[in-house]
């Protein structure tokens, strides 16, 4: 897959199959996309070429929106589109400025003479331009003068799935990690570097990786205690893992721990991949360190047995 940052460095490609949109977790719904852009792109020879936005328009247009949180960051979601297929990547950077292209100049400018688009494939409510007020009703009805075919991923073919990114956001912020799993089609991770903490699950046998997660944008689960996998250095490993203020120790600020199971060894200043499983219970503070550690063996041995 190339990636391109902006239309700059893009040439036209044969018998271009386009789509475009923020694609956020690349979920189920826009698998079913990804999949058809690929399935016509193999029957016409042609190449598939995905058109996202960054930063997510959201962030752009609504600052002060300080509760928005993404299900994936820019490298996130490259890895996934790279694992569908696609064979270009265009990120447009998002700006006031650009939101005010109208639909028509998007279409002209972007999907005609720089993509030279041969078919266009887009969600039944994908709507684009200044003020969204580009739609399918309006590119079916200038398709001729447009030059490019048209398809629309039905609103019984996503339905009868019935994700969106939004659900899967509610889900994971209310610990339903097992729903967010569902609409993923595969586990919710987060991506960071293992830094140092104050070491005191070490000390009751529990030592765990303090997982810095760089971009604030990120969504991070529910506070709680997971049943999750950890990847280190190409390896997987079953582990537990707590989100939240660490109220026994009297924490003042929210952490993610993870103690992974079998591993012995460094994890300083290693990237470190999270994949969420499983929801086992609430935070909470308990009378000492003592009662920490049998309720940590306890959340251990169920882990252990739903993973």
């Amino acid at each position: 897959m190339r990636i391109y940052e902006g239309l700059a460095d893009f040439s036209p490609v044969r018998n271009a199959v386009v789509t475009s949109g923020t694609f956020d977790g690349v979920h189920l719904g826009h698998q079913k996309i990804l999949n058809r852009i690929r399935e016509i792109a193999t029957a016409i020879d042609g190449e598939t070429v995905l058109i996202t936005f960054w930063p997510h328009p959201r962030l752009v247009l609504y600052p002060n929106e300080h509760n928005l949180r993404l299900l994936s960051t820019f490298e996130e979601k490259t890895k996934l589109l790279r694992q569908f297929g696609i064979d270009h990547l265009i990120t447009i950077p998002f700006t006031k400025e650009f939101s005010q292209m109208t639909s028509e100049e998007f279409i002209r400018r972007v999907l005609m003479e720089k993509l030279k688009t041969k078919k266009l494939v887009i969600g039944y409510d994908h709507r684009f331009g200044k003020n969204r007020e580009g739609s399918f009703e309006y590119l079916k009805a200038n398709s001729a003068e447009f030059g490019f075919e048209l398809e629309e991923i039905s609103r019984q073919d996503v339905d009868e799935i019935g994700v969106s990114s939004t659900k899967i956001r509610k889900a994971l912020e209310s610990g339903d990690v097992k729903t967010a799993v569902t609409y993923l089609g595969r586990p919710y991770e987060l991506n960071g570097l293992v830094i140092k903490g104050q070491q005191i699950g070490r000390s009751i046998g529990f030592p765990t990786a303090n997982i810095h997660i760089p971009n604030d944008y990120k969504l991070i689960p529910k506070d709680g205690v997971y049943a999750v996998e950890t990847m280190v250095d190409g390896i997987l490993y079953k582990a537990m893992l707590n989100i939240g203020n660490r109220p026994t120790v009297d924490g003042s600020k929210k952490t993610v721990e993870a103690n992974l199971f079998d591993f012995h060894g460094d994890l300083y200043d290693k990237q470190i991949t999270v994949y969420f499983h499983e929801f086992l219970r609430e935070e909470r503070k308990f009378e000492n360190l003592e009662a920490l550690k049998n309720q940590l063996i306890q959340d251990q041995k169920t882990a252990k047995a739903l993973l």
